[in-house]
Parts: C-alpha cells; structure tokens; sequence
C-alpha cells in the first residue's frame, strides 16, 4: 500500500506535541500596564511601578507613604506559569507570597484570582481614559464581600520620588 506524501506528513504533524504559545506573547496584552502611577489619594511618593513586558515578566513595585514614610511596599510579578496560564505574584511587606492565575484578559483590563488566599481573592486592573488606572483588590474577609480601590494616575517616575 502506498501513502500520498502529504496523507504522511499530516498524520506526522499530528501526531507531534502541540507547543504552547511563546512565553511573552499573553503578557505583551497587559504593556497598556508599564509605567508609573501615581496614587490619586496617597502622599507623593506612592504608587506603582511596572516594568515593560520582557524575558516573559512584567515587574513591578508597589509602595504606600504616609506621614513622609513608607508604611506598606510590595513586590509583584506577572508571567505564565509552568502550564502556560497567566499569573500575578504578589509579595507585600511582611507577608508570604501569592500567585493569582487571570481569569480574565481584555484589551484594557485583567483580573487575577486566588479562591484559596484569605484576602484578598481577587485582582484586578484597568486602564482608564486620561492616563489613569484603577486597582482594586477584593474578596471575602471574615465572611463579609470586602473591596479595596486604587486610583492611579499615569506620571513620569521621577514624581515617585517623595520630598
């Protein structure tokens, strides 16, 4: 019996491991995200900071100033995980890490969820008009639904800089 040489190299193709896409190409959706953002309601100096989508991560840094001192930072991290899902790694001052996995990536918007983390269980960020964000973080917190925003404004890093 012979075998037509495309009729081969399809069952070949089909039988080859699929490959997930490069590392890089979910987190590029989320570059509306790099920059600095400066809190709308916080003393100057607090705000967030991500990096630009490379080597498949996004970093960033968060911090809280009150009084003219920091009271709350925080390490973050987007990439995809080992099975290829987007995550969000949070390490807050004086806390363990924590992975959110995104349930949801849109054009201008992301959330990230963690049913299992005691709060919050949710993530999210948005990119607004007039170069500003919205964060929030929610969740249930001692049985009750519990909502945390951060209202950003997109600002030159050197503004970070409290005086």
């Amino acid at each position: 019996m012979r075998y037509a040489p495309a009729a081969i190299a399809s069952v070949f193709l089909a039988c080859l491991p699929t490959v997930a896409p490069a590392q890089g190409n979910q987190i590029s959706a989320l570059s509306w995200l790099a920059g600095c953002w400066a809190s709308e309601s916080g003393e100057p100096g607090s705000g967030e900071h991500w990096m630009p989508p490379a080597g498949g991560t996004m970093l960033g840094a968060a911090r809280t100033v009150r009084g003219g001192e920091t009271v709350e930072h925080e390490f973050l991290q987007i990439r995809q995980d080992s099975a290829g899902k987007l995550v969000y790694v949070a390490l807050p001052s004086r806390q363990k890490e924590t992975t959110f996995t995104a349930t949801s990536v849109a054009e201008n918007s992301v959330t990230f969820e963690n049913a299992q983390h005691d709060f919050p269980q949710r993530v999210i960020y948005k990119a607004l008009p007039g170069d500003r964000l919205a964060a929030r973080i929610e969740g249930l917190s001692n049985g009750a639904l519990r909502g945390i925003d951060f209202n950003m404004k997109r600002t030159p890093c050197e503004s970070l800089v409290s005086k």
